[in-house]
């Protein structure tokens, strides 16, 4: 793992850890590599709950709970799949906040409404559902770790908001 992934999910380690906040993860095009990143921090286990690394739909459907209506009409890569799958991962491990991805790693399976690279990570916490829609330039491996690492900012600059209020 590279010093700024280290760096990252060390930073949101000692944010959950202050704030007492417990984090789930629902992956699917990150293969589970943002909770690889979480779990390589000694003390992990004091704010992350565990994680599903949902691949197909079927398993975005059964494990997540998200609605196969929503998935026919938005596709597995949408901000309305990517919402349901931070909220269902919320439920299903009972934690304060989930983040999920879902995206289009590459090098195929793009089109031009959903090009390679396009990603949405979603943030869920009680009272709110946070999107952000991303498009990457880079290769597979790359495309991944981008993701996880922008997973990992988003929930930073969240928990930062946290502590300003």
């Amino acid at each position: 793992m590279g010093g700024e992934m280290e760096d990252l999910a060390k930073s949101a380690g000692e944010l959950l850890k202050k704030m007492g906040l417990a984090l789930s993860l629902a992956e699917s095009c990150t293969g589970g590599l943002i909770a690889h990143w979480i779990t390589n921090i000694s003390g992990s286990s004091n704010y992350f709950l565990g994680g599903v690394v949902a691949y197909s739909n079927e398993a975005k459907e059964k494990t997540l709970g998200v609605p196969h209506e929503t998935i026919l009409r938005y596709g597995a890569v949408s901000e309305e799949t990517a919402r349901a799958m931070a909220d269902g991962a919320r439920r299903l491990f009972a934690s304060d906040l989930a983040l999920a991805v879902t995206g289009i790693a590459g090098p195929t399976g793009g089109t031009l409404g959903k090009p390679v690279g396009l990603v949405y990570i979603a943030l869920a916490a009680e009272e709110e559902v946070r999107c952000e829609r991303l498009i990457w330039n880079g290769d597979r491996l790359q495309n991944k770790a981008q993701s996880a690492e922008a997973s990992l900012e988003m929930l930073i600059a969240y928990l930062k908001t946290l502590g300003t209020e």
